[in-house]
């Protein structure tokens, strides 16, 4: 194959997810790149925020690197017309079957990775659509419901999540030592397979203040983190933890590590995003596809602004691209 084939689902459409697609398209890539989307409304917002990028029907199979100014696309119309800025549930469905149709392309190896551009989930559940976030719905489509871990990237900085898109009152209860030893085999392959590194390092964050205080600030990372930790390590797994966050997320501990085991969302991800924000990467791993997508959310308020930085999906491009290659060699 000359080049990696990327799907680029373009996310909520009142978001900023339409314009970071135009953007990017002004861009030279080593890979032929497909929005998954309204055409008529890629059209619109370029129209809205003066770009000359061009957009034309998918015609498969089309094997051409992509030209710069130019974006094919999928089309999966819209119900209603969508403005910048103004949440519409009437739109959601075609969000949602966006994600569906560009992961069963994937999964059938039409395409080569799969990159996604934001979603709201609160509009989506307000349309009646069960709906927690991409890493749990692509989990569902491919069944790998049980094996993917949510990583991010900034720099050298890689956190990942034991637990995802979780009310907080829920989290402890989520997290159970086989569910965790499973999330750190994940990660430890993917560190590998994925990234080339041949004896990875992971740092596991606690759950709770200072890791517990030996059980005075609660049980879990003596009953159920430790002893994942403990299983691995007896299989030679460079895996130390529970540390406490703020001692994990320190400057002498990230540089004996490769990557960090957060227990919960905002765990790992604020100092995530402090690191690198707008230039960061969110991957799923333990997926039988590539999917990478942005660090951030849909900026309503910059929708139609023409302001919106495309840091972050060039980032994550540029990772599927890397892994794709990758994956071929091996």
């Amino acid at each position: 194959m000359a080049h990696p084939r990327i799907l680029l689902t373009t996310g909520e459409p009142a978001g900023i997810g339409p314009e970071l697609c135009l953007d990017i398209a002004r861009l030279e890539w080593p890979a032929l790149l497909v929005a998954v989307g309204d055409p008529d409304l890629l059209r619109q917002r370029a129209a809205m925020v003066g770009s000359t990028v061009e957009i034309g029907a998918y015609d498969p199979p089309d094997e051409a690197t992509h030209q710069p100014g130019h974006l094919p696309c999928i089309s999966i119309p819209l119900s209603k017309e969508s403005l910048p800025g103004q949440l519409d549930p009437a739109n959601s469905a075609q969000v949602v079957e966006c994600i569906r149709h560009a992961a069963k392309e994937c999964l059938a190896g039409a395409f080569d990775a799969l990159v996604t551009a934001p979603v709201h989930k609160g509009i989506i559940n307000e349309a009646g659509i069960p709906f927690s976030g991409h890493t749990e719905m692509l989990a569902e489509l491919s069944g790998h419901a049980s094996d993917v871990v949510m990583l991010l990237l900034a720099g050298d900085l890689r956190v990942a999540l034991a637990t995802t898109h979780l009310p907080l009152r829920e989290v402890p209860d989520a997290i159970t030592t086989d569910k965790l030893e499973n999330s750190l085999r994940v990660l430890h392959r993917d560190l590998h397979k994925l990234f080339g590194i041949k004896e990875p390092r992971i740092l596991v964050c606690g759950l709770n203040p200072h890791a517990g205080e030996g059980g005075h600030l609660g049980s879990e990372d003596d009953e159920i983190i430790a002893p994942a930790v403990k299983r691995l390590r007896a299989e030679g797994l460079a895996i130390r933890g529970p540390l406490p966050a703020d001692t994990a997320f320190t400057r002498q501990q990230l540089e004996q590590c490769d990557a960090v085991m957060a227990m919960y969302h905002d765990q790992g991800l604020p100092v995530l995003k402090h690191a690198g924000f707008g230039h960061a990467v969110n991957i799923t791993l333990g997926l039988p596809l590539i999917r990478t997508s942005v660090d951030h959310g849909t900026a309503l308020d910059l929708a139609g602004t023409g302001k919106a930085d495309s840091g972050s999906l060039q980032a994550a491009i540029g990772l599927a691209i890397e892994l794709v290659g990758k994956r071929t060699k091996d």
